[in-house]
């Protein structure tokens, strides 16, 4: 399912989910609040556990998932999240970077909400993102969306602003704002922000 040379992270220091359930025996449920420090743009602490809640209303998929625990990604949460972040269009998926996930996680702790994130765009082919830099104004050449390091998500419970303001505090990594179609970018390239 994914491109071998698209790995971002190394698989087999990945712990899976039996590792972790055998490990820890019930801990997921009552864990200390992550706390998110910056380190070269990218988080290296976001607590004992990370999870992120998203929805894909295109898809019709939800998902909520624990994918880090204690120093170490959970490999099928993170294949898991892979395909969740799929190019719906062409139905392909390459690994995801956990990465990202870090920053969407923040992001959503943040803001102290328990509403999902709705997924519009993550992953995107070739193919799929000069279509729609055909459509739409503002969709770069050389997005990292095609990377599978990026996503455009929205809330209904908060605002593009507010969005914005939290995955900006993380200083992890591209953050756009678009207002006129009510989403918000968020990637783990350089850091920098804009808006349309």
């Amino acid at each position: 399912m994914f491109s071998s040379s698209r790995r971002l992270v190394k698989l087999k220091n990945m712990r899976t989910r039996r590792e972790i359930i055998n490990l820890f025996a019930g801990a997921l449920v009552c864990s200390a609040a992550p706390v998110y420090v910056n380190a070269t743009g990218y988080i290296r602490s976001a607590g004992d556990i990370r999870k992120l809640k998203m929805n894909n209303s295109r898809t019709g998929e939800y998902i909520d998932l624990v994918y880090w625990v204690e120093g170490e990604y959970i490999y099928e949460a993170v294949k898991e999240f892979s395909y969740f972040m799929r190019d719906w269009r062409q139905n392909k998926a390459i690994q995801y970077d956990p990465r990202n996930l870090d920053l969407l996680a923040a992001s959503q702790l943040l803001m102290d909400s328990s509403e999902p994130f709705e997924l519009l765009s993550g992953y995107r082919t070739k193919k799929t993102n000069r279509m729609l830099s055909n459509i739409y104004d503002g969709v770069a050449q050389n997005s990292y969306h095609m990377k599978a390091m990026a996503a455009d998500v929205r809330m209904r419970s908060r605002s593009v602003s507010q969005i914005s303001k939290a995955a900006r505090s993380c200083r992890g990594g591209g953050v756009g704002r678009y207002y006129r179609s009510n989403f918000t970018h968020i990637d783990c390239g350089p850091v920098r922000y804009w808006q349309k």
